[in-house]
């Protein structure tokens, strides 16, 4: 059996707030191998962009085990995590705010290399060429600042800067979700050709489902800090079976005249996620839900073959 690149085991991260521990992300578990993606979805404030920071080392788990190459890397020194965020890196999601807007491009791309003194002045400008051939981006700009360039261009320095160091997993938060449209795609198929070429895995965040069709293997979903349903990226689009999926998938657009898709549209009031009542916390918001939803926090279970899903009675929505 394949030993997972990156395995992830009752990850938590509870900030401390006025009124008690905000719940950020609560008892999660997954696991990418190498050269896999794992999309991410859910609403804005579930915990997506949180576990990848936590995942990194950018945020402290509050509890739970991060496993890399088999060796766990929860807590760390800081001459270690030196060495493993060269293999351990992340794209941003605003391709602007993320870049020194008092550095060339040059300067962005070769600080890493800088940094971790592995290479003489020679081989890195070499290598930043390199790098700015494989991202798409034309030579010319090397000496060009952030604030002269589009977006799509801000973002393919972003993955040059994350490719420096010949990294082997890529945390990916909302890469494209800043981008028009066009350019979504054209940055989407750079980093699937990125993927084939150096098998880097990826952990692909994003809230827009058709998004995360197209570059992942397997899904999770997460509502209020916690996954609610883990799957292969296919069959998350032909079989859904917690409620929450459901009205996730029927909010996504069908490119088809006349098409009249039926909405599932979600009431009731989001549960808080600072000191979380006991049970499942899309108990008000569900239409199934019963008094042992409201009682009891079910259990992530195996439902169907690999797909594995937190409902009491997710058995009922098969």
């Amino acid at each position: 059996m394949t030993t997972p690149l990156l395995q992830v085991e009752n990850l938590k991260k509870y900030f401390e707030v006025p009124q008690g521990q905000l719940h950020a992300v609560d008892d999660v578990s997954f696991s990418i191998n190498t050269g896999e993606t794992l999309g991410v979805v859910g609403e804005s404030g579930c915990g997506k962009s949180t576990l990848g920071r936590v995942v990194l080392h950018l945020l402290e788990s509050t509890d739970g085990t991060i496993i890399y190459n088999g060796e766990d890397v929860t807590r760390v020194s800081a001459s270690k995590l030196k060495n493993l965020r060269s293999k351990m890196q992340i794209i941003f999601q605003d391709p602007y705010s993320s870049l020194d807007p008092r550095m060339t491009i040059y300067q962005t791309i070769s600080e890493p290399m800088l940094i971790t003194k592995k290479l003489s002045r020679e081989d890195i400008k070499k290598r930043v060429f390199e790098l700015m051939d494989v991202v798409g981006l034309a030579r010319r700009f090397v000496n060009a600042y952030p604030h002269e360039l589009d977006g799509g261009r801000r973002q393919r320095i972003g993955i040059a800067r994350a490719l420096s160091l010949e990294p082997e997993f890529i945390v990916c938060d909302e890469p494209v979700s800043a981008l028009d449209v066009s350019i979504q795609a054209q940055i989407l198929n750079l980093l699937i050709d990125i993927q084939s070429e150096m098998g880097i895995a990826y952990i692909f965040i994003t809230h827009d489902l058709s998004v995360v069709k197209h570059i992942s293997n397997n899904i999770i979903v997460m509502y209020l800090g916690q996954i609610v349903e883990k799957v292969a990226s296919e069959e998350l689009f032909s079989k859904q079976i917690h409620p929450y999926t459901k009205a996730l998938l029927s909010a996504v657009p069908v490119p088809v005249v006349d098409h009249n898709k039926e909405r599932i549209l979600l009431k009731g009031e989001i549960s808080s996620p600072v000191n979380p009542k006991p049970g499942c916390r899309f108990a008000p918001r569900c239409d199934y839900a019963r008094d042992a939803c409201f009682a009891e926090n079910p259990e992530f279970r195996e439902i169907l073959p690999e797909h594995f899903v937190k409902c009491h009675f997710a058995e009922e929505f098969v």
